[in-house]
């Protein structure tokens, strides 16, 4: 189990190197090109079978307890280690990583993205993928900002290089965001190993361990500064105008791992880090942590309605991309609200979205790849996408990504927001109830505004006649291709997943309850 944790996490660093290498002579297929995107899948299908190795192997009786660990000291004189291991919290963002970079390999070997060469495409895929693994799975604070910084290059060159309009504009907004997020970060997670004496996570976590010596002021510092650079990830609303930009120019598996992965960074480290080594500060923070995710749930969904009424104009990835805002708004209200109900909703959240999105941002990113164009009011004209008529299992499959994100019961995107509401109908002793029955209020108003925009979508985009009315005269509209045999191989896995969690939340939620009762217990 050590030894696959840490091959999940050091093999596609080494698979990033062998990438820029020239490929042998009896692996260079038809053409280089093909050769390195060949080898981008087979890494990224041997990390995800590492990755599945360690879920079939992990004890499912004991999900609290760190598992798979490797403790070796790094930098003695600061005190810093190689620490790693996973439990019922880090498991499931550990695979879903591993599988959403592998369908994003798997997709751009047979629909390589505009742009320079594939060698550099794949090394940075590779790159992204190690920091993204290595986030979910290190203990070490100054390990985590690493792996946390780790991802920023790779993700602008991605966006810079193969994106489409304003793509310069749009990497420059991103790395300049979340650097100045991680810089403010940095100092708070510096803070908390400077006053306790130890940068390690799992210490920390527990009452009677190192985090006894951090003060009260010392935790309202530490969340303050922490928060922040997480709180840019998440992305919370207001810091979230980044998001936006970066998916709208973001090539189409570019957009799948900043929605399904990245986002998930910032959530993760108000769990494992802000909400059990500074309890006391979270507590403080936690009613204005509910406050911006309440705002932002709305907020998301009020956009997203804008930019799907008629003239609006509106591009569709950009529509998906303001509705993370309101998504990842529910997992922070579940946070804030620091109760058992609300954190397992979080979580569950956050893997809801990444399977559910990431499907999205898929769908959209090969809808403008047939048509050109992913501006709403070109895709519903006259001679728009009518997608039930022309390409009715591309239709299908994007009014089910469409119910799910809605949160249809039976779904994965239901549950977590259901929780989520449920943990601050009962917030946890301290917190304001009345102020918490109003963000709750206002999730709820946001699920009817979701539910209003992505029906508007579906009708505006899957309906309508595969006829076109020109000068008097009816024609049929020039057929389009329905889902080629690679994108059934990509995108099913995803829409599998999220029935199987709608049906059976009880997989996950019996991993991440155990997590979370212990970090709010103060590790017993």
């Amino acid at each position: 189990m050590q030894l696959l944790l840490a091959a999940v996490v050091v093999l596609p660093l080494l698979g990033a190197v062998a990438a820029l290498l020239p490929a042998p002579p009896g692996l260079k297929g038809r053409n280089p090109d093909q050769a390195v995107l060949r080898h981008g899948v087979t890494v990224t299908g041997a990390v995800l079978a590492a990755a599945v190795a360690l879920a079939v192997g992990f004890d499912h009786d004991h999900p609290a307890r760190m598992q798979a660990t490797t403790d070796i000291s790094w930098i003695q004189a600061l005190g810093i280690r190689i620490h790693l291991g996973i439990d019922g919290i880090s498991l499931p963002l550990l695979v879903m990583t591993a599988l959403l970079t592998f369908l994003c390999a798997l997709y751009s070997y047979f629909h390589m993205p505009a742009g320079p060469s594939p060698k550099a495409f794949v090394a940075l895929l590779l790159v992204l993928e190690a920091g993204t693994l290595a986030t979910f799975a290190v203990l070490d604070l100054v390990l985590f900002f690493l792996a946390f910084e780790m991802v920023l290059i790779p993700m602008y060159f991605l966006i810079a290089r193969w994106g489409g309009a304003q793509r310069q504009y749009a990497a420059w907004k991103f790395i300049l965001y979340t650097l100045l997020g991680s810089v403010v970060m940095l100092l708070g997670l510096l803070l908390i190993g400077l006053k306790s004496g130890t940068f390690d996570m799992v210490a920390l976590a527990t009452d009677n361990g190192p985090k006894a010596q951090l003060s009260h002021t010392v935790q309202l510092l530490a969340v303050l500064a922490i928060g922040i650079g997480l709180a840019v990830k998440a992305p919370m609303w207001p810091l979230h105008s980044w998001l936006p930009d970066a998916h709208t120019a973001a090539p189409t598996v570019g957009s799948v791992l900043l929605a399904g992965v990245l986002l998930k960074m910032g959530t993760y480290g108000f769990v494992r880090i802000a909400l059990p080594i500074a309890p006391d500060g979270m507590h403080t923070f936690a009613p204005y942590l509910a406050a911006f995710a309440a705002v932002g749930i709305v907020y998301g969904s009020l956009a997203c309605l804008a930019l799907a009424r008629r003239g609006a104009k509106g591009d569709l990835k950009r529509l998906i991309a303001y509705s993370s805002v309101g998504h990842m708004g529910f997992v922070l209200l579940g946070i804030a609200t620091m109760t058992p109900t609300g954190l397992n909703g979080a979580l569950f959240a956050n893997i809801a979205h990444g399977l559910i999105t990431g499907l999205l941002f898929f769908l959209v990113g090969a809808l403008k790849d047939r048509y050109g164009t992913s501006d709403l009011d070109r895709l519903a004209g006259r001679t728009g996408a009518a997608l039930y008529g022309r390409a009715p299992r591309f239709g299908g499959l994007l009014a089910f990504g469409a119910i799910a994100s809605l949160g249809l019961p039976g779904l994965a995107g239901f549950w977590g927001e259901m929780l989520a509401m449920f943990g601050a109908f009962e917030p946890a002793a301290g917190l304001s109830r009345p102020a918490f029955l109003t963000f709750m209020a206002l999730a709820g108003l946001g699920t009817l505004l979701t539910a209003a925009y992505l029906l508007i979508v579906v009708r505006r985009v899957c309906m309508g006649s595969k006829e076109t009315a020109e000068g008097g005269a009816t024609r049929t509209a020039p057929v389009i291709p329905d889902l080629a045999r690679y994108e059934y191989a990509a995108w099913s896995p995803l829409a599998a997943l999220t029935v199987l969690a709608g049906l059976w939340p009880a997989a996950l939620l019996g991993l991440t309850d155990p997590v979370v009762q212990q970090l709010l217990g103060g590790g017993k």
